[in-house]
C-alpha cells in the first residue's frame, strides 16, 4: 500500500475498514428456514429442490429449471444439454470468467473467442457474425455487469447455423431485454447462486430452458447420467435404474434450495437497491475526470450484479494497477472483472491464442476496474467510493 502516491504523502484513507466489492446478504428468516430442513428427514435431493426450481420458474417465465451445485457446473449441464461434443466449436466472449469457456472444454469441444462492444463490454454480435460457422455447435452469451447481451441479434445468427444460443445470466437474474426476463432469452440460460451474486444458495446452480428435452438430458447429466432420480423410482416402485450416458454429481442439496427459495422472496428489492447505488454512482461519475461508465442499452433492465468503470489512462499518469492500490489504499476493495480468456495461460498454450484475438477486450481489460455493489451498502458507503475515486483521480491527472 505505501507504493501509492497517496499513502506516500500519509494522507488520511477515506475508510479505515475496507469496503468489499460484494457480500451476500443473509437474515434470521434465511438462517431459520434452513435450520428447519436441517433438522428434517431430506438434507440432499428432497422437496425443496423441486420447490426452488419451481420458484426460478415462476420468477422468470421459463419453462424447465434444473438446480445444480455451482454457476460452472451450471454452464457445464447447458453444454451437455446443447448436446456439445468433440469436434464441436463454441463461441464466447472472452470478458468472462474462465468458467464460461472452461466448460466447453470440458465437453472436448473447442472454444473460440468471441470480442466485445467497447461501450458496454457485452458480446459483439458483429464478433460472433465473423466468427461462427457450420462447426459451432453453441454460442455463450455472458450478460456482463448485470446487463442482457443483444439476444434478438444473436438468435437470428444462431439460427443461421443451427447453433445453440447459451446465456450466462450469473450476472443478470432479475433483469430484461425489451420487457422479456432474464431466463426466457435464449434457449438455455445458466445461472449461479454464489453468495456474490443476487442470490445465494452457498454454492448453487441453475440452467433454465425451454425444451423439455433438453432438461431431461441435463437432469440425467447432473445425477450421474443415471435415467431416474430417487423420485422417479420411489414413484415406480422400483430400485432398478440404468446408467444411459455418461454425467457428473452436480446436484443441489434441500438446504442450500430452502436457502434459495427464502432469498428469492427479497430479490426484486435487492436488484432495486442494486439500481439505486448504480443510480447515484452514474451521476457522481458523469463528469469525473479520468473516468469512463459503461453504456447501458435504453431496451434493457441492467440487474447491476457489478459496477464496473473503465478509466481514462490517456488523462492518468499512473495504470490501472497503481489506481486499484491507492483505492485498497483509501479503504475501497476494488477488484477487476476481468482477464481476458483467453490471454490465460492455459488457453495460450492449449488453444494457441494469442494477443490480437479481441483488441477491444484487450484494451478494457487494461482500463477497468469493480467497484463496490450490493444491497446491504448504504448511501453514504457509495459515496466514500466516489470521495475516494475522485481523491485518487486527481492525484493522477495529468
Amino acid at each position: 500500500m505505501q507504493s501509492t502516491k497517496l499513502a506516500l504523502e500519509g494522507g488520511t484513507p477515506v475508510r479505515t475498514q475496507t469496503l468489499p466489492y460484494a457480500r451476500q446478504c443473509l437474515d434470521e428468516k434465511d438462517l431459520q428456514a434452513m435450520l428447519q430442513v436441517l433438522r428434517s428427514d431430506w438434507l440432499t435431493t428432497g422437496p425443496n429442490v423441486a420447490a426452488f426450481e419451481e420458484g426460478l420458474t415462476d420468477l422468470t417465465g421459463a419453462s424447465e429449471a434444473v438446480s445444480v451445485s455451482s454457476g460452472t457446473a451450471a454452464l457445464h449441464t447447458a453444454m451437455a444439454g446443447a448436446q456439445v461434443g468433440p469436434g464441436d466449436e463454441v463461441l464466447v466472449t472472452t470478458m468472462t470468467f474462465v468458467a464460461s469457456a472452461n466448460c466447453a472444454v470440458y465437453q472436448g469441444a473447442t472454444p473460440v473467442f468471441c470480442d466485445v462492444s467497447s461501450d458496454s463490454l457485452l458480446i459483439d454480435p458483429d464478433s460472433v457474425a465473423e466468427r461462427i460457422s457450420h462447426k459451432t455447435k453453441a454460442v455463450v452469451a455472458v450478460d456482463y455487469t448485470g446487463q442482457p447481451c443483444d439476444y434478438d441479434a444473436l438468435k437470428a445468427i444462431c439460427e443461421q447455423y443451427g447453433s445453440v444460443l447459451i446465456g450466462d445470466a450469473a450476472h443478470s437474474l432479475g433483469g430484461s431485454y425489451k420487457g422479456r426476463k432474464v431466463g426466457t432469452l435464449a434457449d438455455l440460460t445458466a445461472m449461479s447462486f454464489h453468495p456474490a451474486k443476487h442470490i445465494t444458495t452457498g454454492e448453487g446452480g441453475a440452467v433454465l430452458a425451454e425444451d423439455p428435452e433438453a432438461a431431461k438430458r441435463m437432469r440425467s447429466f447432473r445425477n450421474h447420467g443415471i435415467d431416474l432420480d430417487l423420485k422417479q423410482r420411489a414413484a415406480k416402485g422400483t430400485w432398478h435404474y440404468e446408467m444411459t450416458s455418461l454425467g457428473y454429481n452436480y446436484r443441489l442439496n434441500d438446504f442450500q434450495c430452502i436457502l434459495g427459495l427464502s432469498q428469492l422472496a427479497k430479490l426484486p428489492a435487492w436488484v432495486e437497491r442494486r439500481k439505486e447505488l448504480a443510480k447515484r454512482y452514474n451521476q457522481a461519475f458523469a463528469d469525473m475526470p479520468g473516468l469512463v461508465t459503461l453504456v447501458n442499452a435504453p431496451d434493457r433492465e441492467n440487474s447491476q450484479h457489478i459496477y464496473v468503470v473503465k478509466l481514462d489512462l490517456t488523462r492518468l499518469s499512473a495504470d490501472r494497477d497503481q489506481i486499484y492500490k491507492a483505492l485498497r489504499a483509501e479503504g475501497i476493495g476494488v477488484n477487476v472483472h476481468y482477464t481476458p480468456v483467453h490471454m490465460h495461460p492455459f488457453y495460450r498454450q492449449n488453444f494457441g491464442t494469442k494477443e490480437g484475438t479481441a483488441p477491444r477486450a484487450e484494451q478494457a481489460a487494461k482500463e477497468i476496474l469493480t467497484l463496490p455493489l450490493f444491497p446491504l451498502m448504504s448511501d453514504a458507503d457509495a459515496d466514500d467510493v466516489v470521495m475516494a475515486m475522485d481523491k485518487v483521480l486527481k492525484a493522477y491527472l495529468l
